[in-house]
């Protein structure tokens, strides 16, 4: 297939064929040699992009698979499920004690967003008939890692966990983000205090509002600046053993 045709295939996909592909075809067959061929490697290479930013169709894309099989093992109803990103994740690879001897168990996976939590929150929540569950979502929605979404819709997928805990007789606990200036993955993120900050107001008013316990690991983890100290963390996002240390008499404190 020549270059124009692949372009006009391109268009006829993401368009209306008669009025950008054949449009587009004509005036790039107007162009001298040179610019044509740099138009067509570049839509070429933006298609190759959208392309690959595609779900594969056997891709776990909530990652159901992460903790099945620990589902499965669970037999005691555990007095808290911990649902969230790598800030949650993390936490019982730094202090694995802790979990055990508070019976609580981590749900938190690497990287999510709350519209993945919220698709998992039945396996990795309701179905382990928790007396609590604490969620803290929101750093990877405002990183855009699966796209972007609006504040106002990030409160919504953490108040559809809510509902769907309360619907199972779970009590929710929320908890405001953990503190960053700046995504280390995603420097194109800007404002990042300020967002995080937006958003923790957010989900403050939300659990005053609805009687939820709130969690306030913000305030005592930033700096005046709104980022994460090295006291603190490793990165500037995830906190390191002090910082859970920090962390977890907060959370029992709402837990008894």
């Amino acid at each position: 297939m020549t270059g124009e045709r692949r372009v006009k295939t391109i268009f006829c996909i993401f368009a209306e064929p008669d009025r950008f592909g054949n449009t587009l075809t004509r005036l790039i067959k107007t162009l001298p040699d040179m610019k044509r061929k740099l138009i067509i490697g570049a839509i070429l290479s933006l298609t190759t992009v959208c392309a690959s930013a595609q779900i594969a169709p056997d891709q776990d894309w909530a990652q159901f698979g992460r903790y099945a099989a620990d589902n499965e093992k669970i037999i005691e109803k555990p007095l808290a499920v911990l649902m969230g990103d790598s800030i949650t994740d993390g936490w019982d690879g730094k202090d694995p004690d802790f979990f055990p001897e508070n019976n609580i168990i981590c749900r938190g996976i690497s990287g999510q967003t709350s519209s993945q939590m919220l698709i998992r929150f039945r396996q990795d929540v309701i179905d382990l008939h928790p007396k609590y569950v604490v969620i803290l979502a929101g750093t990877n929605d405002i990183a855009c890692n699966t796209g972007y979404i609006a504040l106002e819709d990030i409160l919504g997928n953490i108040q559809s966990m809510c509902e769907l805990a309360k619907a199972h007789r779970i009590k929710p606990v929320l908890c405001s983000v953990t503190p960053s200036v700046q995504f280390g993955w995603r420097k194109s993120i800007t404002d990042v205090a300020g967002k995080i900050s937006e958003l923790n107001a957010m989900i403050k008013e939300y659990a005053r509002k609805s009687r939820i316990p709130y969690i306030d690991y913000h305030s005592a983890l930033a700096a005046e600046d709104g980022s994460f100290p090295k006291e603190f963390s490793y990165d500037g996002v995830h906190p390191n053993l002090a910082g859970y240390k920090v962390m977890e008499p907060l959370l029992l404190r709402r837990l008894k």
